[in-house]
């Protein structure tokens, strides 16, 4: 793991590791920054942001994506647009984990990440309370992820 994902700053929920980089503070709330570290194989429930659109730019390892019925792998140096709105997920690819820039445009959204780390919610065990925080960041989750069907 890089060592940029540990120390003072970095969150860990579900086994993924997170560090806001440039917070919407830092930016007059246009956008936010998070540096993410998923495990192999690891990816959230199908889902939509309402109100941010979200960038991934891809560092090591791969991500596979489902966008609105279309599925694509990601490599290093590779990112994708994905805006507010639009149904999506992504995981890992197998084999190997997965450190990618997560773009937020507002910012805001990582907060989301920060209110599953400090409540240590799980999935699928504590989806009822992580809907109902969803909501509160203007995501709803819409489906498995990907893998399971």
């Amino acid at each position: 793991m890089p060592d940029a994902l540990t120390g003072p700053g970095v969150f860990t929920w579900n086994g993924v590791r997170y560090k806001t980089i440039l917070s919407p503070t830092e930016t007059g709330g246009a956008m936010s920054i998070v540096d993410s570290w998923s495990p192999a194989g690891f990816g959230p429930p199908r889902h939509v942001h309402e109100a941010e659109d979200e960038t991934f730019v891809l560092i090591e390892g791969s991500c596979d994506f489902w966008l609105e019925g279309k599925s694509f792998t990601c490599e290093p140096g590779e990112s994708v647009f994905i805006p507010r709105g639009r149904e999506h997920t992504f995981r890992a690819s197998a084999g190997e984990p997965s450190r990618h820039l997560v773009i937020f445009t507002p910012g805001g959204f990582e907060n989301f990440f920060v209110e599953m780390v400090r409540e240590q919610f799980r999935i699928p065990d504590d989806m009822e309370r992580i809907n109902e925080a969803a909501l509160r960041h203007n995501m709803r989750f819409t489906g498995p992820p990907l893998g399971v069907e």
